[in-house]
């Protein structure tokens, strides 16, 4: 005899889940591919510094890198260079498709949010129920290994 779990007939869900809904990326991999995305986009920032000096320089990379991130994760990849490689992706939270460009470029921004108190939005991850930071909070994005959710 098997024993199945009764419904509450005021639509509650039986018992709240411990862990997250799905597989998602762990925090050294996640790490590492961030990691990787920061030395791609010392590439462009040393040259706009060499270029225009540090002030223009310096604002003209953070619209690179806004650009990197948004059009990237935003994609129908979900993927920087970095996370691609590190065979990662950024998903929706509900559907599970692509984000967007519109909630990636809010992603992106919420890196500032996730960083501004000693990095806890980052650290945030490993005690969330989803496995999400601060910054994926913000889009309603999770991040996700390629090999559970597969690009395409």
């Amino acid at each position: 005899m098997t024993t199945t779990q009764q419904s509450d007939p005021f639509g509650a869900s039986p018992e709240p889940t411990k862990g997250p809904s799905g597989p998602r990326a762990k925090f050294w991999i996640r790490f590492g591919a961030s990691f990787l995305d920061g030395v791609i986009l010392l590439v462009p920032y040393g040259v706009l510094v060499v270029a225009f000096g540090f002030e223009t320089g310096r604002g003209l990379s953070l619209l690179v890198s806004a650009a990197y991130f948004t059009v990237l994760e935003g994609g129908p990849s979900g993927q920087t260079l970095g996370k691609k490689l590190f065979g990662i992706r950024v998903i929706d939270l509900r559907i599970g498709g692509p984000i967007g460009p519109g909630r990636a470029f809010i992603r992106w921004l919420g890196r500032f949010v996730s960083g501004i108190v000693f990095g806890l939005g980052y650290l945030w991850m490993l005690w969330d129920k989803e496995k999400q930071t601060w910054h994926d909070k913000m889009a309603g994005a999770i991040v996700v290994p390629v090999s559970a959710y597969p690009v395409g």
